[in-house]
Protein backbone atom coordinates (compact mmCIF):
# COMPACT_ATOMS: atom_id res chain seq x y z
CA UNK A 1 0.00 0.00 0.00
CA UNK A 2 1.28 3.46 -0.94
CA UNK A 3 0.81 6.68 0.99
CA UNK A 4 -1.64 9.27 -0.29
CA UNK A 5 0.40 12.44 0.24
CA UNK A 6 1.06 15.16 -2.31
CA UNK A 7 4.32 14.67 -4.19
CA UNK A 8 5.75 18.17 -3.77
CA UNK A 9 9.39 18.65 -4.83
CA UNK A 10 11.78 19.82 -2.13
CA UNK A 11 13.25 22.90 -3.79
CA UNK A 12 14.73 26.20 -2.60
CA UNK A 13 12.00 28.56 -3.93
CA UNK A 14 9.90 27.34 -0.98
CA UNK A 15 12.37 28.83 1.53
CA UNK A 16 12.67 32.02 -0.50
CA UNK A 17 8.90 32.59 -0.72
CA UNK A 18 8.50 31.85 2.98
CA UNK A 19 10.94 34.62 3.94
CA UNK A 20 9.43 36.97 1.37
CA UNK A 21 5.84 36.45 2.53
CA UNK A 22 6.12 35.85 6.27
CA UNK A 23 9.17 37.86 7.38
CA UNK A 24 9.46 40.88 5.06
CA UNK A 25 10.39 43.22 7.93
CA UNK A 26 13.24 41.12 9.38
CA UNK A 27 16.70 42.60 8.80
CA UNK A 28 19.90 41.57 7.07
CA UNK A 29 22.79 43.70 8.35
CA UNK A 30 26.04 43.85 6.38
CA UNK A 31 29.23 45.37 7.78
CA UNK A 32 31.03 47.31 5.04
CA UNK A 33 34.00 49.65 4.83
CA UNK A 34 31.54 52.57 4.90
CA UNK A 35 29.46 51.31 7.83
CA UNK A 36 26.61 48.87 8.35
CA UNK A 37 24.03 48.50 5.60
CA UNK A 38 20.53 47.37 6.60
CA UNK A 39 18.10 45.63 4.29
CA UNK A 40 14.81 43.92 5.06
CA UNK A 41 13.92 40.50 3.75
CA UNK A 42 11.23 42.20 1.66
CA UNK A 43 13.82 44.43 -0.02
CA UNK A 44 16.24 41.52 -0.35
CA UNK A 45 13.57 39.34 -1.99
CA UNK A 46 12.67 42.00 -4.54
CA UNK A 47 16.34 42.46 -5.45
CA UNK A 48 16.87 38.70 -5.63
CA UNK A 49 14.00 38.32 -8.11
CA UNK A 50 15.51 41.08 -10.27
CA UNK A 51 18.87 39.34 -10.07
CA UNK A 52 17.17 36.37 -11.70
CA UNK A 53 16.25 38.78 -14.50
CA UNK A 54 19.92 39.84 -14.72
CA UNK A 55 20.89 36.24 -15.47
CA UNK A 56 18.42 36.19 -18.35
CA UNK A 57 19.64 39.57 -19.65
CA UNK A 58 23.25 38.31 -19.64
CA UNK A 59 22.18 35.33 -21.72
CA UNK A 60 23.24 32.71 -19.20
CA UNK A 61 22.31 29.16 -20.10
CA UNK A 62 19.53 27.32 -18.28
CA UNK A 63 21.96 25.48 -16.01
CA UNK A 64 24.78 28.02 -16.00
CA UNK A 65 27.35 27.85 -13.26
CA UNK A 66 27.31 31.23 -11.50
CA UNK A 67 30.63 31.94 -9.81
CA UNK A 68 30.90 34.17 -6.73
CA UNK A 69 34.12 35.67 -5.36
CA UNK A 70 32.78 37.50 -2.37
CA UNK A 71 32.62 38.05 1.37
CA UNK A 72 29.59 37.34 3.56
CA UNK A 73 27.15 40.09 2.51
CA UNK A 74 23.49 40.62 1.67
CA UNK A 75 24.44 40.73 -2.03
CA UNK A 76 26.09 37.34 -1.73
CA UNK A 77 22.87 36.07 -0.13
CA UNK A 78 20.96 37.38 -3.17
CA UNK A 79 23.16 35.20 -5.35
CA UNK A 80 22.72 32.26 -2.96
CA UNK A 81 19.04 32.14 -3.92
CA UNK A 82 18.74 33.78 -7.35
CA UNK A 83 21.02 31.22 -9.00
CA UNK A 84 19.38 27.98 -7.80
CA UNK A 85 15.84 29.42 -7.81
CA UNK A 86 16.18 30.10 -11.57
CA UNK A 87 17.59 26.63 -12.22
CA UNK A 88 21.20 27.80 -12.39
CA UNK A 89 24.00 26.49 -10.18
CA UNK A 90 25.66 28.69 -7.55
CA UNK A 91 29.41 28.13 -7.51
CA UNK A 92 31.09 29.78 -4.52
CA UNK A 93 34.79 30.40 -5.19
CA UNK A 94 37.20 30.22 -2.27
CA UNK A 95 39.01 33.57 -2.21
CA UNK A 96 41.96 31.97 -0.42
CA UNK A 97 42.80 29.32 -2.99
CA UNK A 98 46.14 29.47 -4.76
CA UNK A 99 45.79 31.20 -8.17
CA UNK A 100 46.34 28.01 -10.16
CA UNK A 101 43.69 26.23 -8.07
CA UNK A 102 41.21 29.05 -8.63
CA UNK A 103 41.78 28.88 -12.37
CA UNK A 104 41.31 25.11 -12.21
CA UNK A 105 37.96 25.21 -10.40
CA UNK A 106 36.52 28.00 -12.59
CA UNK A 107 37.44 26.11 -15.74
CA UNK A 108 36.50 22.68 -14.38
CA UNK A 109 33.06 23.90 -13.31
CA UNK A 110 32.70 25.87 -16.59
CA UNK A 111 31.53 29.06 -14.90
CA UNK A 112 29.81 31.46 -17.32
CA UNK A 113 29.89 34.49 -15.03
CA UNK A 114 31.76 35.55 -11.90
CA UNK A 115 30.34 38.06 -9.41
CA UNK A 116 33.16 39.72 -7.46
CA UNK A 117 33.28 42.18 -4.56
CA UNK A 118 35.17 45.34 -5.50
CA UNK A 119 37.47 44.85 -2.51
CA UNK A 120 38.53 41.49 -4.01
CA UNK A 121 38.81 42.58 -7.66
CA UNK A 122 42.58 43.01 -7.48
CA UNK A 123 42.91 39.33 -6.50
CA UNK A 124 40.71 38.10 -9.33
CA UNK A 125 41.76 40.36 -12.20
CA UNK A 126 45.19 38.82 -12.94
CA UNK A 127 43.45 35.46 -13.49
CA UNK A 128 40.54 36.53 -15.68
CA UNK A 129 42.33 35.79 -18.94
CA UNK A 130 42.95 32.21 -17.73
CA UNK A 131 39.21 31.57 -17.36
CA UNK A 132 38.09 29.66 -20.44
CA UNK A 133 34.29 29.82 -20.17
CA UNK A 134 33.64 33.07 -18.28
CA UNK A 135 31.81 35.58 -20.50
CA UNK A 136 30.86 38.14 -17.86
CA UNK A 137 32.40 39.60 -14.71
CA UNK A 138 30.05 41.55 -12.46
CA UNK A 139 31.55 43.89 -9.84
CA UNK A 140 29.68 44.40 -6.56
CA UNK A 141 30.67 47.67 -4.88
CA UNK A 142 31.35 46.90 -1.22
CA UNK A 143 32.97 50.25 -0.52
CA UNK A 144 36.66 49.46 -0.81
CA UNK A 145 39.32 48.59 -3.36
CA UNK A 146 39.78 49.52 -7.00
CA UNK A 147 38.74 47.70 -10.15
CA UNK A 148 41.84 47.25 -12.32
CA UNK A 149 41.77 48.65 -15.83
CA UNK A 150 40.36 46.29 -18.44
CA UNK A 151 42.86 44.46 -20.60
CA UNK A 152 42.78 43.97 -24.32
CA UNK A 153 39.72 43.01 -26.35
CA UNK A 154 38.24 39.55 -26.36
CA UNK A 155 37.94 39.12 -22.60
CA UNK A 156 34.79 38.88 -20.51
CA UNK A 157 32.42 41.85 -20.38
CA UNK A 158 32.66 43.79 -17.12
CA UNK A 159 29.45 45.06 -15.51
CA UNK A 160 28.34 46.95 -12.41
CA UNK A 161 26.01 44.92 -10.19
CA UNK A 162 23.68 47.74 -9.20
CA UNK A 163 23.38 49.03 -12.78
CA UNK A 164 22.39 45.56 -14.00
CA UNK A 165 19.93 45.15 -11.14
CA UNK A 166 18.35 48.55 -11.79
CA UNK A 167 17.66 47.69 -15.41
CA UNK A 168 16.39 44.15 -14.84
CA UNK A 169 12.85 42.81 -14.57
CA UNK A 170 11.87 40.64 -11.62
CA UNK A 171 11.26 36.98 -12.45
CA UNK A 172 9.22 34.20 -10.92
CA UNK A 173 11.06 31.37 -9.18
CA UNK A 174 9.97 27.83 -9.91
CA UNK A 175 12.08 24.67 -9.90
CA UNK A 176 10.17 21.44 -10.48
CA UNK A 177 12.97 18.88 -10.13
CA UNK A 178 14.26 18.45 -6.57
CA UNK A 179 17.29 16.55 -7.86
CA UNK A 180 18.40 19.45 -10.02
CA UNK A 181 21.80 20.87 -9.03
CA UNK A 182 21.47 23.89 -6.74
CA UNK A 183 25.07 24.75 -5.93
CA UNK A 184 28.58 23.45 -6.02
CA UNK A 185 31.59 23.89 -3.80
CA UNK A 186 35.12 22.59 -4.26
CA UNK A 187 37.18 21.07 -1.48
CA UNK A 188 40.12 23.12 -0.23
CA UNK A 189 42.60 21.08 -2.25
CA UNK A 190 45.26 20.31 0.37
CA UNK A 191 46.46 17.45 -1.85
CA UNK A 192 46.09 17.81 -5.62
CA UNK A 193 43.44 19.89 -7.33
CA UNK A 194 40.22 20.66 -5.42
CA UNK A 195 37.32 18.27 -5.96
CA UNK A 196 33.83 19.47 -6.84
CA UNK A 197 30.81 18.62 -4.70
CA UNK A 198 27.42 19.26 -6.32
CA UNK A 199 24.45 19.80 -4.01
CA UNK A 200 20.89 19.22 -5.19
CA UNK A 201 17.82 21.21 -4.20
CA UNK A 202 16.65 18.14 -2.28
CA UNK A 203 19.90 17.68 -0.36
CA UNK A 204 20.06 21.38 0.52
CA UNK A 205 16.39 21.42 1.59
CA UNK A 206 16.85 18.42 3.88
CA UNK A 207 20.14 19.71 5.31
CA UNK A 208 18.50 23.06 6.04
CA UNK A 209 15.67 21.43 7.97
CA UNK A 210 18.25 19.28 9.79
CA UNK A 211 20.17 22.39 10.89
CA UNK A 212 16.93 23.89 12.19
CA UNK A 213 16.18 20.97 14.53
CA UNK A 214 16.57 21.66 18.25
CA UNK A 215 19.35 19.12 18.75
CA UNK A 216 21.36 20.58 15.87
CA UNK A 217 21.84 24.37 15.63
CA UNK A 218 18.16 24.98 16.36
CA UNK A 219 17.90 27.98 14.02
CA UNK A 220 14.59 29.79 14.54
CA UNK A 221 12.82 33.03 13.68
CA UNK A 222 13.84 34.45 17.07
CA UNK A 223 17.55 34.16 16.25
CA UNK A 224 20.01 36.72 14.97
CA UNK A 225 22.68 34.73 13.15
CA UNK A 226 26.29 35.84 12.60
CA UNK A 227 27.94 33.46 10.12
CA UNK A 228 31.63 34.23 10.50
CA UNK A 229 32.30 31.01 8.60
CA UNK A 230 32.66 32.13 4.95
CA UNK A 231 29.79 31.72 2.52
CA UNK A 232 32.41 30.41 0.07
CA UNK A 233 33.22 27.50 2.37
CA UNK A 234 30.82 24.55 2.73
CA UNK A 235 27.65 26.63 2.36
CA UNK A 236 28.42 28.72 5.46
CA UNK A 237 27.53 25.56 7.41
CA UNK A 238 23.97 25.82 6.16
CA UNK A 239 23.31 29.01 8.12
CA UNK A 240 22.53 31.17 5.08
CA UNK A 241 19.81 28.80 3.92
CA UNK A 242 18.50 28.09 7.43
CA UNK A 243 18.28 31.79 8.35
CA UNK A 244 16.17 32.54 5.28
CA UNK A 245 14.01 29.45 5.82
CA UNK A 246 13.37 30.34 9.46
CA UNK A 247 13.14 34.11 9.02
CA UNK A 248 16.07 34.73 11.36
CA UNK A 249 17.82 38.06 11.50
CA UNK A 250 21.19 37.94 9.76
CA UNK A 251 24.41 39.82 10.49
CA UNK A 252 26.94 39.57 7.67
CA UNK A 253 30.49 40.48 8.78
CA UNK A 254 31.82 41.46 5.34
CA UNK A 255 35.62 41.66 4.96
CA UNK A 256 36.58 42.79 8.47
CA UNK A 257 36.98 39.59 10.47
CA UNK A 258 39.23 41.15 13.08
CA UNK A 259 38.46 40.21 16.69
CA UNK A 260 37.38 43.75 17.73
CA UNK A 261 35.01 44.02 14.75
CA UNK A 262 33.40 40.64 15.41
CA UNK A 263 33.06 41.28 19.14
CA UNK A 264 31.36 44.61 18.39
CA UNK A 265 28.90 42.98 16.00
CA UNK A 266 28.00 40.29 18.54
CA UNK A 267 27.27 42.86 21.22
CA UNK A 268 25.70 45.69 19.23
CA UNK A 269 23.50 43.60 16.93
CA UNK A 270 22.34 41.33 19.78
CA UNK A 271 23.60 38.20 18.00
CA UNK A 272 22.21 34.92 19.32
CA UNK A 273 24.24 32.45 17.24
CA UNK A 274 27.80 33.19 16.09
CA UNK A 275 29.57 30.49 14.08
CA UNK A 276 33.23 30.26 13.11
CA UNK A 277 36.39 28.14 13.16
CA UNK A 278 38.61 27.73 16.27
CA UNK A 279 41.26 30.19 15.08
CA UNK A 280 38.59 32.91 14.86
CA UNK A 281 37.31 32.26 18.38
CA UNK A 282 40.85 32.16 19.81
CA UNK A 283 41.30 35.75 18.66
CA UNK A 284 37.84 36.98 19.66
CA UNK A 285 37.88 35.71 23.25
CA UNK A 286 40.01 38.53 24.77
CA UNK A 287 37.75 41.11 23.08
CA UNK A 288 34.62 39.87 24.84
CA UNK A 289 35.59 41.00 28.33
CA UNK A 290 33.12 43.50 29.75
CA UNK A 291 30.70 43.30 26.81
CA UNK A 292 26.96 42.65 27.06
CA UNK A 293 26.59 39.19 25.52
CA UNK A 294 23.26 38.38 27.13
CA UNK A 295 21.58 37.69 23.77
CA UNK A 296 24.13 35.03 22.77
CA UNK A 297 22.85 31.45 23.12
CA UNK A 298 25.28 29.36 21.04
CA UNK A 299 28.81 29.55 19.62
CA UNK A 300 29.02 26.81 16.98
CA UNK A 301 32.57 25.94 16.03
CA UNK A 302 33.93 23.52 13.44
CA UNK A 303 36.49 23.14 10.70
CA UNK A 304 38.93 21.48 13.09
CA UNK A 305 38.79 20.00 16.58
CA UNK A 306 38.03 22.54 19.29
CA UNK A 307 40.60 22.42 22.11
CA UNK A 308 38.93 21.67 25.41
CA UNK A 309 40.79 24.61 26.95
CA UNK A 310 39.28 27.02 24.43
CA UNK A 311 35.76 25.75 25.05
CA UNK A 312 36.18 26.06 28.81
CA UNK A 313 37.68 29.55 28.47
CA UNK A 314 34.49 30.58 26.65
CA UNK A 315 32.36 29.01 29.36
CA UNK A 316 34.25 31.01 31.98
CA UNK A 317 34.03 34.26 30.00
CA UNK A 318 30.52 34.08 28.52
CA UNK A 319 28.76 31.30 30.39
CA UNK A 320 28.59 29.37 27.11
CA UNK A 321 31.05 26.66 26.15
CA UNK A 322 31.87 26.24 22.47
CA UNK A 323 29.24 24.16 20.65
CA UNK A 324 31.36 21.76 18.65
CA UNK A 325 30.13 20.65 15.22
CA UNK A 326 31.67 18.40 12.61
CA UNK A 327 31.26 18.14 8.88
CA UNK A 328 32.93 18.41 5.51
CA UNK A 329 32.25 19.99 2.13
CA UNK A 330 31.02 16.53 1.15
CA UNK A 331 28.47 16.44 4.01
CA UNK A 332 26.75 19.78 3.15
CA UNK A 333 28.38 20.16 5.81
CA UNK A 334 26.77 19.60 9.23
CA UNK A 335 26.97 15.91 10.12
CA UNK A 336 27.27 15.96 13.92
CA UNK A 337 26.69 18.32 16.85
CA UNK A 338 27.89 17.94 20.41
CA UNK A 339 24.72 18.30 22.43
CA UNK A 340 24.76 16.73 25.89
CA UNK A 341 22.15 13.99 26.31
CA UNK A 342 19.76 14.58 29.19
CA UNK A 343 20.83 11.21 30.60
CA UNK A 344 24.42 12.47 30.86
CA UNK A 345 23.76 16.00 32.14
CA UNK A 346 24.26 15.20 35.83
CA UNK A 347 27.97 14.39 35.43
CA UNK A 348 30.58 16.58 37.09
CA UNK A 349 31.93 19.58 35.17
CA UNK A 350 35.20 17.87 34.31
CA UNK A 351 33.38 14.96 32.63
CA UNK A 352 31.04 17.36 30.83
CA UNK A 353 33.98 19.45 29.60
CA UNK A 354 35.59 16.31 28.21
CA UNK A 355 32.35 15.32 26.49
CA UNK A 356 31.92 18.80 24.98
CA UNK A 357 35.37 18.42 23.42
CA UNK A 358 34.09 15.54 21.28
CA UNK A 359 32.33 15.86 17.93
CA UNK A 360 29.10 14.69 19.52
CA UNK A 361 26.17 12.78 18.09
CA UNK A 362 25.50 12.40 14.37
CA UNK A 363 22.73 14.59 13.02
CA UNK A 364 19.32 13.14 12.33
CA UNK A 365 19.41 11.97 8.71
CA UNK A 366 23.06 10.90 8.85
CA UNK A 367 24.23 7.31 9.29
CA UNK A 368 27.78 6.57 10.37
CA UNK A 369 30.17 3.72 10.97
CA UNK A 370 33.70 3.59 12.35
CA UNK A 371 35.53 0.70 10.76
CA UNK A 372 38.88 -1.02 10.51
CA UNK A 373 40.72 -1.76 7.25
CA UNK A 374 38.36 -4.66 6.42
CA UNK A 375 35.23 -2.55 7.13
CA UNK A 376 34.73 -4.38 10.41
CA UNK A 377 33.02 -2.04 12.91
CA UNK A 378 35.18 -1.06 15.89
CA UNK A 379 33.85 -1.43 19.42
CA UNK A 380 31.90 1.47 20.92
CA UNK A 381 34.24 1.72 23.86
CA UNK A 382 35.69 5.20 23.40
CA UNK A 383 39.12 3.69 22.74
CA UNK A 384 39.01 1.54 19.59
CA UNK A 385 39.92 3.52 16.50
CA UNK A 386 38.96 3.33 12.87
CA UNK A 387 38.00 5.41 9.87
CA UNK A 388 34.76 7.37 10.12
CA UNK A 389 32.43 6.77 7.17
CA UNK A 390 29.04 8.39 6.62
CA UNK A 391 25.99 8.17 4.37
CA UNK A 392 22.71 10.00 4.07
CA UNK A 393 20.52 12.26 1.91
CA UNK A 394 22.86 15.25 2.14
CA UNK A 395 26.11 13.30 1.78
CA UNK A 396 27.92 13.39 -1.57
CA UNK A 397 27.72 10.25 -3.69
CA UNK A 398 30.68 11.16 -5.91
CA UNK A 399 32.69 14.15 -7.15
CA UNK A 400 31.96 16.23 -10.21
CA UNK A 401 33.75 14.89 -13.29
CA UNK A 402 36.71 13.56 -11.28
CA UNK A 403 38.61 10.30 -11.74
CA UNK A 404 39.68 10.38 -8.06
CA UNK A 405 36.15 9.74 -6.76
CA UNK A 406 36.87 6.04 -6.24
CA UNK A 407 39.43 6.88 -3.55
CA UNK A 408 36.84 8.56 -1.32
CA UNK A 409 33.83 6.25 -1.58
CA UNK A 410 33.45 2.62 -0.59
CA UNK A 411 32.07 -0.04 -2.91
CA UNK A 412 28.80 0.04 -0.97
CA UNK A 413 28.45 3.81 -1.36
CA UNK A 414 29.67 5.29 1.94
CA UNK A 415 31.82 8.44 2.07
CA UNK A 416 35.28 7.78 3.46
CA UNK A 417 35.89 10.90 5.52
CA UNK A 418 39.60 10.37 6.09
CA UNK A 419 39.04 10.99 9.80
CA UNK A 420 40.21 8.56 12.46
CA UNK A 421 37.55 8.34 15.19
CA UNK A 422 36.41 6.56 18.33
CA UNK A 423 32.82 6.03 19.49
CA UNK A 424 31.79 6.10 23.13
CA UNK A 425 29.23 3.63 24.51
CA UNK A 426 26.70 6.50 24.35
CA UNK A 427 27.40 7.05 20.64
CA UNK A 428 29.57 10.16 20.90
CA UNK A 429 32.09 10.55 18.10
CA UNK A 430 35.57 11.79 18.85
CA UNK A 431 37.90 12.56 15.96
CA UNK A 432 41.42 11.71 17.02
CA UNK A 433 43.17 12.55 13.76
CA UNK A 434 43.14 12.63 9.99
CA UNK A 435 44.39 9.39 8.46
CA UNK A 436 47.10 11.41 6.72
CA UNK A 437 48.12 13.29 9.91
CA UNK A 438 48.25 10.49 12.48
CA UNK A 439 51.79 9.78 13.73
CA UNK A 440 52.66 6.15 13.02
CA UNK A 441 55.21 5.14 15.64
CA UNK A 442 56.43 1.57 15.95
CA UNK A 443 53.25 0.20 14.43
CA UNK A 444 51.01 2.18 16.81
CA UNK A 445 49.07 5.38 16.14
CA UNK A 446 49.59 8.62 18.05
CA UNK A 447 46.83 11.22 17.71
CA UNK A 448 48.28 14.56 16.65
CA UNK A 449 44.94 16.23 17.48
CA UNK A 450 44.86 14.99 21.07
CA UNK A 451 48.46 16.04 21.59
CA UNK A 452 47.73 19.50 20.17
CA UNK A 453 44.72 19.96 22.42
CA UNK A 454 46.73 19.06 25.51
CA UNK A 455 49.59 21.39 24.56
CA UNK A 456 47.15 24.25 23.86
CA UNK A 457 45.86 23.77 27.38
CA UNK A 458 49.11 25.35 28.62
CA UNK A 459 48.36 28.95 29.62
CA UNK A 460 51.35 30.32 27.70
CA UNK A 461 50.53 28.54 24.40
CA UNK A 462 48.61 30.36 21.65
CA UNK A 463 48.66 27.58 19.03
CA UNK A 464 50.25 24.16 18.63
CA UNK A 465 50.46 21.66 15.80
CA UNK A 466 51.98 18.18 15.94
CA UNK A 467 53.46 16.34 12.96
CA UNK A 468 55.26 13.07 12.47
CA UNK A 469 58.99 13.26 11.75
CA UNK A 470 61.05 10.41 10.35
CA UNK A 471 62.81 8.21 12.92
CA UNK A 472 65.19 5.31 12.14
CA UNK A 473 63.89 3.01 14.89
CA UNK A 474 60.22 3.91 15.23
CA UNK A 475 59.39 5.02 11.70
CA UNK A 476 57.90 8.29 12.95
CA UNK A 477 57.90 10.23 16.19
CA UNK A 478 55.91 13.36 17.13
CA UNK A 479 57.35 16.86 16.78
CA UNK A 480 55.44 19.66 18.53
CA UNK A 481 55.39 23.02 16.75
CA UNK A 482 54.38 25.64 19.31
CA UNK A 483 53.38 29.31 19.09
CA UNK A 484 53.85 31.20 22.38
CA UNK A 485 51.39 33.87 23.43
CA UNK A 486 52.65 37.46 22.99
CA UNK A 487 54.67 38.65 25.94
CA UNK A 488 55.24 35.15 27.34
CA UNK A 489 58.36 32.99 27.46
CA UNK A 490 58.24 29.20 27.27
CA UNK A 491 60.78 26.39 27.12
CA UNK A 492 60.70 22.92 25.68
CA UNK A 493 61.03 21.48 29.17
CA UNK A 494 57.94 23.38 30.36
CA UNK A 495 55.87 22.04 27.45
CA UNK A 496 56.92 18.45 28.11
CA UNK A 497 56.37 18.82 31.85
CA UNK A 498 52.83 20.07 31.16
CA UNK A 499 52.08 16.84 29.26
CA UNK A 500 53.18 14.53 32.08
CA UNK A 501 50.22 12.57 33.35
CA UNK A 502 47.96 13.94 30.61
CA UNK A 503 48.99 11.52 27.85
CA UNK A 504 50.53 8.07 27.52
CA UNK A 505 54.25 8.47 28.16
CA UNK A 506 55.19 7.00 24.77
CA UNK A 507 53.13 9.73 23.08
CA UNK A 508 55.44 12.43 24.46
CA UNK A 509 56.90 14.50 21.59
CA UNK A 510 60.56 13.78 20.94
CA UNK A 511 61.15 17.48 20.35
CA UNK A 512 59.50 20.89 20.62
CA UNK A 513 60.16 23.72 18.19
CA UNK A 514 58.89 27.26 18.62
CA UNK A 515 57.47 29.01 15.54
CA UNK A 516 55.91 32.43 14.91
CA UNK A 517 52.65 31.07 13.48
CA UNK A 518 51.09 27.77 12.49
CA UNK A 519 50.48 27.94 8.72
CA UNK A 520 46.81 27.76 7.73
CA UNK A 521 44.93 26.30 4.79
CA UNK A 522 42.52 28.34 2.67
CA UNK A 523 39.71 27.59 5.14
CA UNK A 524 41.67 28.36 8.31
CA UNK A 525 42.73 24.86 9.33
CA UNK A 526 46.28 24.06 10.44
CA UNK A 527 48.33 23.15 7.37
CA UNK A 528 50.26 20.05 8.45
CA UNK A 529 51.44 19.67 4.86
CA UNK A 530 53.39 22.95 5.08
CA UNK A 531 54.84 22.02 8.47
CA UNK A 532 55.93 18.59 7.22
CA UNK A 533 57.67 20.25 4.29
CA UNK A 534 59.35 22.82 6.55
CA UNK A 535 60.64 20.24 9.05
CA UNK A 536 61.27 17.39 6.64
CA UNK A 537 64.97 17.23 7.52
CA UNK A 538 64.54 17.87 11.24
CA UNK A 539 66.71 15.53 13.33
CA UNK A 540 65.08 14.47 16.58
CA UNK A 541 67.27 14.28 19.69
CA UNK A 542 66.36 10.59 20.06
CA UNK A 543 67.54 9.90 16.52
CA UNK A 544 70.80 11.83 16.48
CA UNK A 545 74.19 10.24 16.17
Amino acid sequence: MQGLMQDTPLTLPHFFRRAEQLFPDKEIVTATAAGRERRTYGEWAERTRRLGGVFDALGLSADARVGTFAWNTARHLELYFAAPCTGRVLHTLNIRLFPEQLTYVVNHAEDEVVFVDRSLAALLWPLIETFETVRHVVVMDDGAGEVPAAGGGGGPEVHDYEELLGAAEAVEFDVADENRAASMCYTSGTTGNPKGVVYSHRSTWLHTVGVMTADSLGVSERDVILPVVPMFHANAWGLAHASVAAGSGLVMPGPDLSPPALAALIEQERVTVAAGVPTIWMGVLPELAGRDLSALRAIPCGGSAVPRALSEDYRAQTGLPILQAWGMTETSPVASICRIKSTLADQDEDALADLRASQGLVSIGVDFRVVGPDLDPVAWDGESRGELQVSGPWIAATYYDDERAGESFTDDGWLRTGDVATVSPEGYLRLVDRTKDVVKSGGEWISSVELENEIMGHPKVAEAAVIGVSHRKWGERPLACVVVKPGEELTKEEVLAHLEGRIASWWTPDDVVFIDEVPKTSVGKFSKKDLRSRFEGHVLPTDAG
